[in-house]
This record gives structure tokens, C-alpha cells and sequence, in this order.
């Protein structure tokens, strides 16, 4: 089978993939989503769901950093990065170990296809179509509940020392579009760091959402930067919700709309 990953590379898959390597965190729960967990041979530190994985499945580095010498041990069939998590030179060194494909996502439009690919891959047709028809559903009712909400604008931390922020073409960024949330640092790309300034603070944020991951943010940090925005309402959230492109969209919504429904009543996060 030959098929085209999201980098538009042609890769080709003889047969069903037996032995994977993994070396992105939302991807790899896709895989136990799929019923594909056996199959599993490698993993990073950063896969923490399903949480027993690191118990029972060799961890081959981190996500900009691998162990290649372990890998060619685990003798893959297939490897799956990602453009953004993995660099290019991991990639070009996986390809001389065995086949690798490369997801590349921006919208949920692109977590689907990538989720098709993998049942194409892995013959998990049935089970990869029920993934992106219940993520489907799913984000059409978000999107009907979201229809007389209010826009917000908004800040996303996700690091700290330096501060850094999610901006333009990330997915965060979509996810952030799809919750009426505007932007504060939409004119920048990527992730940016920014200089906060006690002295200008920025009143026009509305709200601060400061993420779970990378940086692990905790309650002292909502005190910290509200000196930077006066007039926002800092909340902590659950990191995974806004930059996961595999399975946990499932879940995602639904945690989006407890995040408004919060924010409508005025509760604690």
C-alpha cells in the first residue's frame, strides 16, 4: 500500500505494521484508542495515557531528543512523528531504521485525516471511522452551544522563565478560535516569549488561561500574573484539551463547554 503522510511524503506499508514506535504522546493514546496497544514497542517519557504504558513498554527518549541505538533494538515497522514535536533530523534517522510517517496538524480537519491514515495503516478502518464520527459530533455540539457566547480575549500561557505564550498557526490557536477566544498574541506565530511589564500592564485581556503542560502551572502562578493584567480573569487549564489532536478531542469539548459554563457562572476553574 503506498499512502501519503501529512507532510505529503510517500511511504509505503507492505504489510500491517506489528511493531510501533511512537514518539508523540497524543498519538500514541490514539493507538490504544484503536486497539493497537499490543503493538506498541516504543514510546517517549511524555506518554503519559493510558497511564501503565511506561510500565510495560520501552521508553526510547523524549520527543526532540531519542535513543537510536535502542530503537534499531526494538526492530520497528513503522515509526510515527509529527512535525511540530519531532525535529527533522529524528525524522531522517528513523527513515534509515524503517518506515516513518509524519502528521502534521492545525485544525481538527487535519486530526481526522491523520486518524484515517492510521486505520488505513494499521487495518483499523472501523475503528478509526466510530473515532472521527463521535469527534465530529462532538464538535458540532460545541459549536451549536457556542453560537450566542460572548468573545473573550484571551492570553495562553504554557511557559514560564521565559514567559511564553501560543500564537498565530498553532493548534492551540484553532482550539482557542473554535471557544470565541480572541487572541491577544494572534499577530505573533508559534510560541512566543513576551515581555510582561508591571509597569504597562495589558487591560484589555479578559481572560488568562495559564496550561497544565509543558510548564506545570499552579495556583501561586494565577497571583504572579494577574499583576500583568489587571482586568483578566486567570484560570488554570488542562493542557492536554488544548493541543492533543488524537483522541482526547473525544473529551475535549465537553471540558471546553464546563470551561464556559464556569466562567458564565463566575466559579472557580
Amino acid at each position: 500500500m503506498k499512502i501519503h503522510d501529512q507532510l505529503n511524503r510517500i511511504i509505503h506499508v507492505d504489510d500491517t505494521p506489528k511493531r510501533i514506535i511512537s514518539l508523540v504522546p497524543s498519538q500514541t493514546e490514539l493507538l490504544c484508542d484503536l486497539g493497537l496497544e499490543e503493538g506498541i514497542v516504543g514510546i517517549t517519557k511524555f506518554c503519559i495515557h493510558p497511564k501503565h504504558l511506561k510500565n510495560k513498554i520501552t521508553v526510547v527518549g523524549g520527543t526532540k531528543q531519542i535513543d537510536l541505538s535502542e530503537i534499531i533494538k526494538l526492530q520497528p515497522d513503522i515509526i510515527l512523528c509529527n512535525k511540530e514535536e519531532n525535529t527533522k533530523e529524528i525524522v531522517e534517522a528513523c527513515e534509515g531504521i524503517c518506515t516513518v510517517h509524519v502528521s502534521d496538524i492545525f485544525n481538527i480537519s487535519d486530526s481526522l485525516e491523520m486518524i484515517k491514515q492510521y486505520g488505513a495503516i494499521f487495518n483499523k478502518e472501523k475503528e478509526a471511522l466510530i473515532i472521527t464520527q463521535n469527534i465530529e459530533q462532538e464538535a458540532s455540539a460545541f459549536n451549536d452551544f457556542m453560537q450566542n457566547m460572548e468573545s473573550k480575549k484571551v492570553a495562553y500561557f504554557l511557559w514560564k522563565t521565559p514567559w511564553m505564550v501560543a500564537a498565530n498557526n498553532t493548534f492551540i490557536n484553532y482550539l482557542l478560535k473554535l471557544n470565541k477566544f480572541i487572541n491577544a498574541y494572534e499577530d505573533k506565530s508559534r510560541y512566543p516569549e513576551v515581555e510582561l511589564n508591571a509597569l504597562k500592564p495589558d487591560t484589555s485581556v479578559e481572560l488568562v488561561l495559564l496550561s497544565s503542560e509543558p510548564y506545570p502551572f499552579k495556583t501561586k502562578h494565577q497571583k504572579e500574573i494577574q499583576v500583568y493584567y489587571p482586568n483578566a480573569k486567570v484560570l488554570l487549564v488542562d493542557g492536554e484539551f488544548f493541543s492533543w489532536y488524537g483522541s482526547r478531542l473525544l473529551n475535549a469539548f465537553k471540558y471546553f463547554k464546563s470551561l464556559h459554563l464556569n466562567l458564565q457562572n463566575n466559579q472557580p476553574d
